[in-house]
């Protein structure tokens, strides 16, 4: 889906943000400067010189400014001493400075027009993403039916199955673009949203026409597991800095949001579930400023649940119907095993040895008891190579390293 690009605004009015809060952000930055070029007022603000220039007029004519100089062919202003004291009690009430922020209901447009459920996927896709994964044609259809409903899946089954390596998978097969704001504004409180640890800026240069509050990303990529709290899921107020930073949701809006290891975070499953069945069937979601404003933004995330849990034990009907897409994780059998053992040998470098694995297949399923998990041939080659590297030698794979590898792995079987 290609993404068109934003137009730039040219008056303060095509910003959709009151004049007034330009203004307020403009002379935070001027206090914290000390002295600025109208040129390098308009980067950092990442808007148009002409609008810098409109803002700047204003601010001269209120006595909170003043020229300093020019610098190529613009002027060098600074803040008065009525500008400073101005600018300190702007800062004792907000210290967001940066990027100017775009309007709610600019947002709001922009998420519903980039929507991950318009995203095409095709076979041909999931095949080339899912290479590195050993997984029957069944489980591709399911995961590609999923990723093309653009609403939720559940990953379910044993520990150790490649729930986490399937989950992780889905963000690459998005492959176009999207455009993610630096920061938004509501009721005159500011929302950070732009993450560079969640949103992957694309670096091409943008458009002279484009604008610039705006930067184009792949599509997020938020992975939350065990440290997942309830006011994760709520707008983050800083009591020193007194803005926001986005929630979790809607950083991951546009994009995929997984949960892994679903039901052991620090919140309740019951808790979290309640928290979002409204989101999830309705795809809106609504938050809360300090002051108890309650406003509407689309809840647009391919929501990825990853657990080696019961999904009946952790949730309950209502809720299961509302995830709209499942599927069960399970063990191999011998011949994906193999497989798999295959491929983590020409990733390391080791000559793989059939009769061998099919000798470790049958000490893990008889011996030990165990069932054939995909994540084993890694942790056994792992622990092959750690050995070599201890004892100064070149890995092989050969039957004294496979048994004392499945010994450093797994636990003895105790007799009865």
């Amino acid at each position: 889906m290609e993404i068109p690009t934003i137009a730039a605004p040219y008056t303060v009015k095509d910003t959709g943000i009151r004049k007034s809060l330009l203004e307020d952000l403009t002379l935070k930055i001027l206090y914290l400067e000390g002295e600025s070029s109208l040129r390098e007022l308009a980067e950092g603000m990442r808007l148009s010189l002409a609008i810098v220039e409109e803002i700047f007029q204003h601010l001269r004519k209120e006595q909170f400014c003043e020229v300093k100089g020019m610098s190529g062919g613009v002027h060098r202003i600074a803040a008065t001493s009525q500008g400073r004291a101005r600018a300190l009690e702007l800062l004792s009430l907000n210290q967001y400075v940066g990027p100017a922020p775009v309007s709610l209901p600019s947002y709001v447009s922009r998420v519903r027009a980039q929507s991950v459920r318009d995203v095409e996927v095709h076979p041909a896709d999931l095949q080339q993403k899912f290479a590195h994964l050993v997984l029957s044609s069944e489980t591709l259809v399911q995961i590609g039916t999923a990723i093309v409903s653009g609403m939720s899946v559940f990953l379910h089954g044993p520990s150790g199955t490649g729930k986490t390596a399937i989950a992780e998978t889905i963000p690459r097969i998005y492959l176009d673009t999207v455009w993610i704001p630096y920061a938004v504004e509501i009721d005159g409180q500011i929302i950070t949203l732009y993450d560079a640890g969640v949103h992957e800026q694309i670096d091409s240069v943008p458009p002279k026409e484009s604008d610039r509050r705006w930067l184009l990303c792949r599509r997020p990529r938020v992975v939350v597991g065990g440290e997942l709290t309830v006011e994760m899921l709520d707008l983050q107020f800083n009591p020193m800095t007194k803005f926001y930073a986005a929630p979790i949701q809607m950083k991951a809006n546009n994009g995929v949001l997984i949960i892994d290891d679903f039901g052991r975070q620090r919140i309740r499953p019951e808790e979290l579930l309640n928290r979002w069945i409204v989101p999830l069937d309705r795809h809106i979601d609504f938050l809360s400023l300090a002051g108890g404003k309650k406003f509407e933004i689309p809840f647009d995330s391919f929501v990825v649940f990853a657990t080696n849990l019961d999904p009946a034990k952790l949730a309950d009907e209502a809720f299961l119907r509302r995830i709209r897409n499942k599927i069960k994780v399970d063990f191999v059998s011998r011949e994906q095993f193999h497989e798999i053992f295959r491929g983590v040998c020409r990733t390391f470098g080791l000559e793989y040895n059939d009769t061998l694995v099919e000798e470790l297949i049958n000490t893990l399923t008889t011996t030990l008891k165990e069932p054939l998990r995909p994540c084993q041939p890694r942790d056994i080659v792992q622990q092959i190579g750690w050995t070599a590297r201890y004892e100064g030698r070149e890995p092989r794979l050969d039957r004294s390293a496979v048994e004392q590898a499945c010994r450093n792995c797994f636990l003895p079987v105790e007799s009865s």
